[in-house]
């Protein structure tokens, strides 16, 4: 990420270098960021000085580049004004609103998938629907990059967009060249039929230790012999050989840590270029790692003990030493809740450990999926009492073979309805389905709760994400189920998501994969899967 500033020049870049339309979102950011973050550190006051400099930053990022800029809420906060003068709106209208009004419906899945990368620290790039004021949707290419505060918390993110329909002459047009050679991020451009380098940035020619030299003369396979690129080597052959669009590799090289992005490049019919933009995570990294390894101790020392208090005042309640008085049963009765609750989040915390590392394993076996959705709603029985609901299943009657590991996905489907039993109403109704719908085995589970609120859906996969209307604490939640659920299902090979309407209710559902779902019909029994496609 650039921290300099960045005048509007006049010089061309190289030829090969004007159609390089992915890395502009990169540069006009460069040129952004910088003010954004002077803005935020004004500890609430005003700059006449900063705002100055954010005016010239956007009227400098001319043609079809249009530019806004959302706050943590995902609330716009900055909009350019070619940005106004593409979607007919006015700056009233954007400022303080949803970016995802911008989406619109058939938007919103990609706005929410933005956001998560982006609360990661993740660079976004890809086409995305603009929903103009006439109700006319124009499709544009976009970079959206993270910002963060003075002390490296997320702060929200600033989103580069170019028409695409004018992508053509916006790509003959010029490059602020001092923007992209400024860059801190190391860039490299390497011709596809030579393996040679094409351009280096600055940044990129000091990492090397270049300096000024010449880099056209280098290969890959130069670089190759004097540190090991072979994460990097293999990303530039899944995006040359493979036809992957863009890949993303994780490099260790002189002791720092780099996130690289790979792309092709088409310059023209007979001339692409890989581009390849490194970006420094060593900070990032070593914070992770640290907090990781101190939360990962901590939990292996309560464990222990937590455990052993746990059994002990279960032995107490089964009255293994004595009758006890009904004041101390109730007593104890709370302390055992506590400490069963307290154990589920050493677990959590340690399972969440082993995905992070790595560590989780999956033995996938043929297994019957009916059976593991009954099996789950039979070991839900307590919460359903508990909450004074009922679960039904519907297309479960068949058994349903499927590749999976069926330990991980009981864990799956026993958190599912452990939510939904939560937060459903009293005398309240779930639902558990098994469906097929192209290819895959779709498991849902509907409740007719109190639903998640718009303002919370982007974050309820997060870690210990505090939901509005949640009441965790009275209802024995960890904050870290649903993540959880997440990486075993991604682990797997499937996905997860949710569907809700606040007042009515929430299903949450997963996808597994299947080349063909296997069901076998007993005599005279209903078919037990329904094709929802």
């Amino acid at each position: 990420m650039a921290t300099g500033w960045y005048a509007t020049a006049d010089t061309l870049l190289p030829p090969s270098l004007l159609d390089i339309g992915p890395i502009m979102g990169a540069i006009a950011i460069s040129g952004l960021v910088p003010v954004l973050f002077v803005k935020k550190n004004l500890n609430g006051g005003k700059s006449r000085t900063s705002e100055i400099a954010m005016a010239e930053r956007f009227a400098n990022l001319k043609s079809s580049t249009l530019i806004n800029v959302v706050d943590a809420e995902n609330r716009m906060t900055e909009v350019n004004d070619e940005m106004l003068a593409f979607t007919g709106y006015t700056r009233d209208q954007l400022i303080g609103q949803p970016v995802r009004m911008l989406y619109g419906p058939t938007g919103y899945q990609t706005a929410d998938t933005i956001r998560r990368g982006l609360a990661e620290g993740k660079i976004w790039q890809g086409d995305t629907p603009l929903v103009c004021s006439d109700g006319s949707v124009r499709v544009t290419q976009t970079t959206v990059m993270p910002l963060f505060d003075g002390e490296g918390n997320w702060s929200g993110s600033i989103s580069v967009r170019n028409d695409l329909a004018k992508n053509e002459a916006f790509l003959s047009g010029k490059i602020n060249s001092t923007a992209l050679h400024e860059l801190r991020d190391s860039i490299w451009m390497v011709d596809v039929q030579t393996e040679h380098f094409h351009y280096m940035n600055r940044a990129a020619l000091d990492w090397m230790g270049l300096g000024g030299g010449s880099y056209d003369r280098l290969s890959l396979d130069d670089i190759q012999t004097k540190m090991d690129i072979s994460p990097l080597i293999s990303a530039y052959h899944a995006v040359r050989d493979k036809g992957r669009e863009d890949v993303q590799c994780n490099l260790v090289l002189k002791g720092m840590q780099f996130e690289v992005s790979v792309k092709r490049v088409a310059i023209d019919d007979q001339n692409d270029q890989i581009l390849f933009v490194f970006q420094d995570i060593s900070n990032r990294v070593e914070k992770e790692q640290m907090k990781a390894e101190f939360v990962s101790t901590v939990s292996h020392e309560l464990r222990s003990p937590l455990t052993s208090i746990k059994g002990s005042m279960g032995l107490l309640l089964s009255n293994a030493a004595g009758e006890l008085p009904e004041k101390a049963r109730g007593l104890l009765e709370i302390a055992h809740r506590n400490a069963e609750r307290l154990v589920l989040i050493i677990n959590d915390i340690l399972d969440l450990e082993k995905i992070v590392a790595g560590g989780m394993e999956f033995e996938r076996v043929p297994t019957d999926l009916s059976d593991l959705i009954n099996e789950a709603v039979l070991s839900s029985s307590i919460n359903s009492q508990r909450f004074d609901v009922t679960i039904e299943t519907v297309g479960t009657e068949e058994p349903v073979e499927v590749h999976t590991d069926p330990n991980r996905t009981i864990q799956v489907l026993t958190n599912l309805l452990s939510n939904a039993c939560k937060f459903s109403r009293p005398n309240g109704k779930i639902i558990v389905s098994l469906t097929q719908q192209q290819g895959r085995l779709r498991v849902s589970v509907k409740d007719h709760g109190q639903g998640i609120p718009a303002r919370d859906k982007h974050k309820i996969f997060e870690r210990f994400a505090d939901m509005t209307n949640s009441d965790r604490a009275s209802k024995g939640g960890t904050g870290l189920g649903l993540s959880i659920c997440k990486a075993i299902v991604e682990n797997m090979g499937g996905d997860i998501g949710f569907e809700s309407q606040e007042g009515v209710g929430t299903t949450f559902y997963f996808c597994l994969p299947t080349e063909e779902a296997v069901v076998y019909h007993t005599e005279n029994a209903q078919p037990g899967l329904r094709d929802a496609g």
